[in-house]
């Protein structure tokens, strides 16, 4: 048996939220290549090559509303699924709520970005307009529907150019002013001196990192990836984001969480 001693701090307690399809597919691939069958945990090599664990458990929208307060309150950070296909997401929003009134980190992934009736804004506007959820675009479409292609990583992309900017086109500029619109979004508390000049190509990745990180589990904001996994997508870029951006128990203060669900 091993008995290795496991670092609190390297640990994730997630709850992925949303339609019982979506909220499986997306545990499936969690746990790609570490279990046979169905489990709860995942050991998963994060940036930086830090093993980390990640404990899964599943929330169905369909639950009843007192019973996804509570599975929502004893969390330490939730994935909420968002398919941008669908017209309506009353029950995700409802969920993206009660984190915020329980002061539970958050993260949305948006599926079905392939599907036509596909619309990335509209899921954006979805969670813009929900109370206590400001988005963080961390990932752009290329293209929706039938024409998906994958995403353009926001948070790197300027160390991409001038080879991406070429090889994007016209989207690139696009993504330059989404990648603005980030950096206002995690900057524009700073105390620092007005004069700063530094233009966004100019902040590190990693220090990106650490913005996100810190608004997202103070709850000020919800950072907003895409699904690639069927396109050749990164599959380790949830997970990743898990360990980034959402907290371990023991940043966690609630009297609820714990260790161990």
């Amino acid at each position: 048996m091993d008995s290795r001693a496991v670092d609190p701090q390297s640990i994730r307690n997630v709850t992925i939220a949303g339609e019982p399809a979506e909220t499986a597919r997306v545990v499936r691939r969690l746990l790609h290549g570490y279990t046979e069958g169905r489990s709860a945990t995942v050991v998963h090599r994060a940036p930086g090559d830090v093993e980390c664990m990640i404990r899964v458990a599943e929330l169905s929208s369909h639950a009843p509303i007192a019973d996804l307060e509570r599975s929502i309150r004893v969390a330490d950070g939730t994935v909420v699924v968002l398919n941008a296909a669908m017209a309506s997401a009353a029950r995700l929003e409802t969920i993206l709520r009660m984190a915020d009134d329980h002061q539970v980190a958050r993260l949305c992934l948006v599926t079905g970005l392939d599907h036509p009736a596909a619309d990335f804004d509209r899921c954006v506007r979805a969670i813009t307009e929900t109370r206590g959820a400001r988005p963080l675009t961390l990932h752009l479409p290329l293209g929706v529907g039938p024409g998906f292609t994958g995403v353009i990583d926001l948070v790197p992309m300027w160390a991409l150019e001038p080879m991406a900017a070429e090889f994007y086109g016209g989207r690139w500029q696009v993504a330059e002013q989404w990648y603005r619109h980030l950096v206002a979004a995690v900057t524009e508390q700073d105390d620092g001196d007005p004069e700063d000049a530094r233009g966004p190509r100019r902040i590190p990745p990693e220090e990106l990192h650490d913005r996100i990180r810190s608004v997202t589990r103070l709850g000020e904001a919800v950072p907003v990836l895409c699904d690639t996994a069927r396109h050749g997508g990164d599959i380790d870029a949830l997970p990743d984001a898990i360990v980034r951006y959402l907290p371990s128990p023991m940043l966690v203060c609630q009297p609820e969480h714990a260790l161990d669900y």
